[in-house]
């Protein structure tokens, strides 16, 4: 995939906005990307769930993203996995975003052949509240260090994505 083909914005799913996830899709401007996590559902359950939204991603022109292996990434029909760089290992031919939190895991992600960066959290989120935040001036650094696109995640809105100055972002709560 070309750099000027990965989506811009990009929706993330958690147990908690499952419920939000069609209309979100829909509302999502074409062309934009899916991480379908969803790690608390049973395997069988989890797989129907992916098909039904995957359906809607394909509607919109929009990447379904699974955070899993490549094979069952591959077996599944989507477009490519999501996940810590040593997972990304299997899924040569697909699209793989890394997750990275510091320098080790960029360094990492692009040793792994990543073809993106989803750098976090930026600012304070509900998936992890106590976590340290990189900030604005944190989150700049470390993507400086990137020879890969990077994506903004954590507690991003389309306002802070303005604030921060960036294109590509990902959200949870802020997208649904």
């Amino acid at each position: 995939m070309s750099i000027q083909s990965l989506p811009n914005l990009w929706l993330l799913s958690d147990a908690r906005n499952d419920d939000a996830l069609e209309g979100a899709l829909i509302r999502l401007p074409a062309g934009s990307g899916f991480v379908f996590r969803h790690y608390h559902l049973a395997p069988e359950q989890r797989r129907e769930r992916f098909e039904m939204l995957r359906s809607i991603c394909c509607s919109k022109n929009h990447l379904a993203i699974l955070s899993g292996d490549g094979e069952t990434a591959r077996e599944w029909g989507a477009d490519g996995i999501y996940g810590a760089p040593p997972k990304l290992g299997n899924a040569a031919g697909m699209l793989r975003l890394a997750t990275a939190h510091d320098s080790g895991d960029i360094a990492a992600a692009q040793a792994a052949g990543a073809d993106a960066i989803m750098l976090s959290p930026v600012f304070p989120t509900r998936s992890h509240p106590e976590a340290d935040v990189l900030g604005i001036d944190g989150f700049h650094a470390l993507a400086a260090q990137a020879s890969l696109p990077v994506i903004a995640l954590g507690g991003m809105t389309a306002e802070r994505a303005r604030d921060l100055g960036v294109t590509r972002w990902a959200a949870i709560d802020g997208l649904s």
